[in-house]
């Protein structure tokens, strides 16, 4: 099939799952003070707060099931709300920018001609044009500025 996988994945399937995290922490109490109505109040071991013992090849129990599937959710949601927000702000980008354009003179302006910047790039510098697959002819810069420090 061609896939191909990590180290963590070979652990997770022949070794152990291993700890579950939430925002980039162990699993806390919750309601009540538990993290699952299958602990005592204030249980403070490993598998209470979201260790898997087992591997998937050996098959998760149910309370090592749910906390994968807490992990797991919250990366779903959080690939969503990630995806949303940038989206939405390249939307609001678009929108904002979609009159402008650079002009012969290398000016950017709006289609009603108004100035908006001087220079395109702030220094004229075409990422686009970059000199053999490189985004920034670094060189090319140094040679031009070093020619108008000559000219003056």
């Amino acid at each position: 099939s061609g896939a191909r996988g990590s180290m963590l994945n070979l652990t997770q399937v022949a070794g152990c799952v291993g700890q579950q995290a939430v925002r980039g922490a162990r699993i806390n109490r919750g309601y009540e003070g538990r993290t699952l109505p299958h602990f005592r109040k204030g249980d403070k071991g490993a598998t209470a707060h979201g260790f898997v013992r087992n591997s998937y090849k050996s098959g998760l129990t149910p309370t090592e099931f749910f906390f994968h599937a807490i992990g797991g959710r919250e990366g779903l949601v959080d690939t969503a709300v990630r995806t949303s927000q940038s989206g939405y702000l390249q939307r609001r980008m678009i929108n904002a920018l979609q009159d402008l354009k650079v002009g012969y003179d290398g000016t950017v302006r709006t289609s009603g001609g108004r100035i908006i910047q001087f220079k395109y790039g702030e220094d004229s510098t075409d990422p686009a044009k970059g000199c053999a697959g490189d985004p920034v002819d670094v060189k090319g810069i140094v040679e031009s500025i070093l020619k108008e420090e000559v000219r003056k």
